[in-house]
């Protein structure tokens, strides 16, 4: 008998073929095109259609071995027909019920499968990859195989599902190289955790991290003491083969932010409107930061964070997408100079990831180039609006290791985009939020931000709405603000702050409040014991809008707001001390004066006034580091400064 072919579930024929190509395959059979099923000594199955067409379905290789005489490229109903046949063939009606109650055996988990196994089906090259990863680490969650459920391994770039034990059916959103690979790693990552609960975390391998980020804490030193206005051309190009050096090292994270300091470090030198102080500062607090947290592997390990995801050595720079469904989740438009950048939000359900397609455009005086423009602009042959408020297929698509999507533009990349109907309730549950105090919690639980993954849209959540109420337009702050009950509890700040990108959002998002909204998305942060929502999409019972596409001239009257909150103390003490960092990081510490030293030491008065001690006492540290001659120990302390006031910040 062939058992592999029995254990095959519809649903996972579908996830093999196509939910089409099943149901037209059964449909035949029910019709009566019943093929002639023969089964060979070897175990190769053959199926003879009415139409001439014969499937061939060999001992090993599953469908992706199978061959088929109609000629259609891929898997085809004549193939997925011929496992339904013979599953029919062998159900038998049962005339007498058993004596006793059949034994139930347990199912098998992919840790049984071997390194030859995986050597003769994958090639050694899928092995060779899959160690470059394990001897950077990689962390798994995994779903352990049961009688109605198949194994499961969601990995950092794709998740894999074991259908049926072995090799034969598995289903996996790579493709290339990238599947093999994976395949290979979620093997291994059963093999490592112990087997007992329906789901585990593990993490696998790591033996070889990384220690090479002393180059880039080097370098990041020298920027720190120089300041942007002392930072040249020779020093960025140096920080730009440091990056390339981190990602052939898998060091995605520590890599991501060098890139970021460069870009920050040029669009000073060429007086943008991009380049922010705290930004660079915050650049310069985070490399030290992933590199002691990324050294003290014992500890993360144990209780913390694993080293892989500190350094993003888990993740491929690319990862390739086979045919997968993507939900809209809005977009936001941003302007930074004379430049409009969008970014497009889209969820995979089936990892439970949001992507982001990000295109930059410049802006004239002659085309302010708005978000209502570029809604109407093509993306891959599809409208932006449509992209981010739709359903999408795509059979060409990759995504980056910070979760960057990009989607293919050929002759032979098909893209699709349909309406996007009741999508956003099929969310998995790591997207779609019921209870906002549970997903209160769930942030605060997550690592400071600096070393957590540097993935796009880490935040971004659809939140299912019982309750919307419009607040008003605050002048002050430039934010409309209103405020959302979930269906299972807890309540949020709606807010959305005033931009020249985006003329008709604040007026868009006061109407869809007024008429009533059933769910919306947005990126969602904790401040001042407070979640803020800052919507990326709403959803209408007349459908979704988008804030930022929506037409409008920045003219509109809007219903203004009760009394502005009071000013936080502590909130303005946080303020005033990392402002104070980013000063020095700007002129940098080599240069810092008198003046410098009075600020810090403000600073550390009003935290001591605000109760806030021990962050005080490092300004003391920090004022005293800035009057030596010592450019280690200026970096050290300014370091342990900015670190914790930015965590101070997050969590405040």
């Amino acid at each position: 008998m062939r058992a592999d072919l029995l254990a095959l579930t519809p649903d996972a024929l579908a996830a093999l073929a196509n939910r089409g190509l099943v149901k037209r395959a059964a449909k035949d059979l029910d019709a009566g095109a019943v093929p002639t099923v023969s089964l060979a000594e070897d175990g190769t199955l053959t199926a003879v259609f009415p139409d001439g067409a014969e499937a061939v379905l060999p001992a090993a290789g599953g469908l992706e071995g199978a061959t088929c005489t109609c000629g259609a490229p891929g898997k085809c109903r004549h193939r997925v027909g011929a496992v339904l046949a013979y599953q029919r063939e062998q159900q038998a009606p049962q005339q007498d019920p058993p004596a006793e109650p059949p034994v139930v055996e347990p199912v098998a988990s992919p840790a049984a499968i071997t390194d030859e196994q995986l050597r003769e089906v994958l090639g050694h090259h899928a092995l060779k990859a899959a160690e470059q990863t394990r001897k950077a680490g990689y962390t798994a969650r995994l779903v352990w195989p049961g009688p109605d459920r198949p194994a499961v391994a969601e990995l950092p770039a794709a998740t894999v599902s074991f259908l049926v034990p072995g090799l034969g059916y598995v289903h996996t959103d790579a493709t290339g190289p990238a599947r093999d690979a994976n395949i290979v790693l979620a093997v291994w990552a059963f093999r490592d955790a112990a087997e007992g609960t329906a789901t585990a975390t593990v993490s696998v391998g790591g033996d070889a991290a990384s220690d090479g980020l002393a180059e880039a804490l080097t370098l990041a030193e020298r920027v720190l003491l120089d300041g942007a206005t002392g930072a040249d051309g020779v020093l960025r190009a140096a920080l730009q083969r440091e990056s390339k050096a981190l990602t052939r090292r898998r060091a995605h994270w520590p890599a991501g932010a060098v890139d970021a300091l460069v870009d920050q470090l040029q669009h000073y030198e060429d007086r943008s409107a991009a380049y922010d102080p705290l930004h660079l500062a915050t650049l310069l607090a985070e490399l030290p930061a992933r590199a002691r947290a990324s050294s003290r592997r014992s500890e993360a390990q144990s209780d913390g964070t694993p080293t892989a995801q500190i350094l993003g050595s888990e993740e491929a720079a690319a990862t390739p997408l086979t045919l997968v469904r993507l939900t809209g989740l809005g977009a936001r438009v941003a302007a930074v100079g004379d430049t409009r950048t969008l970014e497009i939000y889209l969820a995979q359900p089936e990892t439970g990831m949001v992507l982001a397609v990000q295109r930059d455009w410049p802006a004239t005086e002659a085309d302010a180039l708005t978000g209502a423009a570029l809604a109407s602009r093509r993306l891959a042959g599809c409208k932006i609006g449509a992209l981010a408020s739709g359903n999408t297929v795509t059979e060409a698509a990759s995504r980056t290791a910070a979760r960057a999507l990009k989607l293919g533009t050929g002759r032979l990349a098909k893209t699709q985009v349909l309406p996007l109907g009741s999508a956003w309730n099929d969310l998995p549950a790591s997207l779609r939020a019921t209870d906002l105090d549970a997903l209160a919690a769930e942030l605060a639980a997550r690592p400071p931000a600096l070393v957590r993954p540097r993935v796009a849209a880490e935040s971004l959540r659809v939140i299912a709405l019982e309750e919307a109420e419009l607040l008003g337009y605050d002048p002050a702050s430039q934010c409309l603000e209103g405020r959302i009950t979930a269906t299972n509890g807890g309540s949020a700040r709606l807010r959305v702050p005033h931009n020249a990108a985006a003329p008709g959002a604040l007026e868009a998002v006061e109407k869809a409040l007024t008429r009533g909204v059933i769910a919306v998305a947005g990126h969602v942060r904790r401040h001042r014991g407070v979640l803020i929502v800052e919507p990326t999409a709403l959803l209408t019972e007349d459908g979704p809008v988008i804030p930022d596409f929506a037409p409008g001239d920045d003219t509109a009257e809007l219903a203004a707001a009760d009394a502005t909150a009071p000013t936080d103390p502590v909130a303005a003490a946080i303020e005033g001390a990392l402002l104070a960092c980013a000063d020095l990081a700007h002129q940098g510490l080599r240069g810092a004066r008198e003046p410098s030293r009075v600020r810090v030491e403000a600073a550390a008065a009003e935290l001591r006034r605000v109760g806030l001690q021990r962050a005080a006492a490092g300004f003391v540290q920090l004022s005293k580091a800035l009057g030596d001659e010592d450019g280690s120990a200026k970096c050290a302390a300014w370091t342990a400064a900015t670190v914790r006031m930015l965590v101070t910040a997050e969590l405040h």
